[in-house]
C-alpha cells in the first residue's frame, strides 16, 4: 500500500472511530436522562437568603433572583426536592440574648419555607414531613421542600428548641456549624488544636436524644470528628453527612475520614457527597495579586473572611443583591488574575466511587451546596444536576444504584429515623 493509501485509510479509520464514539455518548446521554427522569432526585444541602427567597420579584419563583437553586432550575432537568438549610453562624456570645437573637433567626428562615410553598408558588412546590410526603408530593408533579437545622447554635440551652424546630419542619438537625458551640465542637478546632468538648457536651447529648425521640435525622457535617463519633455511638436511629466528601481524597476537615464512614456505614446511614471544589479537590493557592483583590472586594461588601463557609458572614447568608455584586465582580477580578482550575463533575464522581467501594452503595448519597459556596464545574447550579447522572452511567453504575444515591437511600434514613421515634 503506498503512503497516501495508507493516509487515506489511517483517516478513515480515525472518522469511522469518532462517529462511534459520537453514536455511544448519544447513547450513553440518551440512557442517563431516561435514567434522571425516573430518580427521585434529592439535594439534602442548599443555602437560601430568607429576604429573597419568597419576597417581592426577583424571588424563587421567577429564577431571576441569581441563585443556584430556585425552582425554574430546578425544573429545568433538575432536582425534585430540595433540604433548605435554616442556618446561622456561630458566634462566641453564648448569652441567653444572644441565643434569643439566633433563634429568631431560625424562625424567619422556616417562615421564608413556608411562604414559598403557601403563597408564592403553592402550585408548584410544597413542604414535606415524612419520607411518604416526599413522595406523595413528587407522584403529584410539584418540587418538594424540606429544611434542615445548619447550627443548633439557636437552639440556645432550651431543649424545648428542639420540639419547636421540628414542628416548623426541621428534619435534620447539625450540632455545630464552623467553631465551637454549647453543644458540640466544631471540625474548625483542627486548626489549632483546641478543644471545648472533647466531642459533644451534656446538652448537646440530651439533643441526640430529642431527636431520636421526635424524628429528626442527626447531621454530622459540620461537628467535630469526635463529635461525630459519638453522636452515632449515641443514636438510637441512623444518621446522615448531608454535605461532606472524602478526607481520603481531599484532605479537609469537613470531610470524612475512613474511620467517620465505616462507622457511618456501622450505623446504618449516609452520607452525602458535596459538589463542593474546596471539599473535592485540593487546588493550588491563589496568585498573592488575585488574593489581595478577593480580600478586599469581600471587605467593600461585608463579606468577612474568605473560607470553607462560602460567602456567609457570621450571622446568615447576605443579601443575594449583594451576592450579585460580588460574582459581577469577581468575574472581573478572574479576567485579571486567573483562578487555579476548580474541580469538576468527574472529580466530585471520584468521591462517591470511593465511598461506594468503601461502605457501599447503600450508604452514599448526593448534595451541592448550592448557594453556600457550593458548585463543581459541569454542576454549579440546579439545572445541571443530569450531568453527574451522566458520569455516573459512564462509569457503569446501574439505574437501581443511580436512584439510590440520588434520594433512595436518604429516604431509607429517613423512614428508619421516624420508625425509631414511633417507638
Amino acid at each position: 500500500m503506498s503512503l497516501a493509501a495508507s493516509f487515506r485509510a489511517a483517516v478513515l479509520l480515525l472518522f469511522v472511530a469518532g462517529v462511534s464514539r459520537a453514536q455511544d455518548d448519544a447513547a450513553l446521554v440518551a440512557k442517563a436522562r431516561a435514567i434522571h427522569a425516573k430518580a427521585l432526585k434529592i439535594d439534602t444541602h442548599v443555602d437560601f437568603n430568607s429576604a429573597t427567597m419568597a419576597g417581592s420579584p426577583p424571588n424563587y419563583a421567577t429564577g431571576l433572583a441569581r441563585t443556584q437553586v430556585d425552582l425554574p432550575k430546578m425544573e429545568q432537568d433538575g432536582l425534585d426536592a430540595v433540604f433548605f438549610s435554616i442556618y446561622v453562624g456561630q458566634r462566641q456570645d453564648f448569652s441567653d440574648s444572644a441565643y434569643a437573637a439566633m433563634k429568631a433567626a431560625n424562625l424567619r428562615a422556616f417562615d421564608a419555607v413556608h411562604a414559598l410553598a403557601a403563597r408564592v408558588a403553592p402550585d408548584r412546590i410544597a413542604i414535606a414531613y415524612t419520607a411518604a410526603d416526599v413522595r406523595r408530593i413528587h407522584a403529584s408533579g410539584k418540587k418538594v421542600a424540606l429544611m434542615g437545622v445548619e447550627n443548633a447554635y439557636g437552639v440556645g440551652s432550651d431543649i424545648s428548641s428542639v420540639q419547636l424546630f421540628f414542628d416548623r419542619g426541621a428534619r435534620y438537625i447539625s450540632l455545630a456549624h464552623n467553631g465551637h458551640n454549647q453543644l458540640s465542637d466544631s471540625n474548625t478546632g483542627e486548626g489549632d488544636g483546641v478543644w471545648k468538648w472533647n466531642g459533644l457536651s451534656p446538652l448537646g447529648r440530651l439533643v441526640v436524644a430529642e431527636a431520636n425521640r421526635l424524628g429528626i435525622m442527626m447531621d454530622i457535617s459540620h461537628p467535630s470528628k469526635a463529635s461525630n463519633l459519638q453522636v452515632m455511638a449515641l443514636s438510637k436511629a441512623p444518621v446522615i453527612a448531608s454535605h461532606s466528601s472524602v478526607r481520603a481524597l481531599c484532605d479537609h476537615s469537613r470531610n470524612l475520614d475512613d474511620e467517620q464512614l465505616l462507622a457511618l456505614k456501622k450505623n446504618g446511614g449516609v452520607a452525602q457527597m458535596v459538589a463542593f471544589s474546596g471539599y473535592v479537590k485540593k487546588t493550588p493557592p491563589d496568585s498573592p495579586e488575585r488574593a489581595a483583590a478577593i480580600a478586599a472586594l469581600r471587605q467593600e461588601l461585608g463579606l468577612g473572611a474568605r473560607g470553607g463557609a462560602g460567602a456567609r458572614p457570621a450571622g446568615g447568608p447576605p443579601a443575594d443583591s449583594v451576592m450579585a455584586v460580588y460574582r459581577q465582580r469577581l468575574a472581573a477580578i478572574d479576567a485579571k488574575f486567573p483562578p487555579p482550575p476548580r474541580a469538576t463533575v468527574k472529580d466530585f464522581v471520584d468521591h462517591i466511587d470511593y465511598a461506594v467501594k468503601l461502605i457501599g452503595i447503600d450508604h452514599v448519597g448526593i448534595s451541592s451546596d448550592f448557594d453556600g459556596g457550593g458548585g463543581v464545574v459541569g454542576f454549579n447550579n440546579a439545572s445541571e444536576s443530569i450531568n453527574v447522572t451522566i458520569e455516573l452511567v459512564r462509569r457503569g453504575y446501574s439505574e437501581r444504584d443511580i436512584i439510590k444515591l440520588w434520594g433512595g437511600n436518604l429516604l431509607r434514613v429517613m423512614e428508619a429515623v421516624e420508625r425509631v421515634a414511633k417507638r
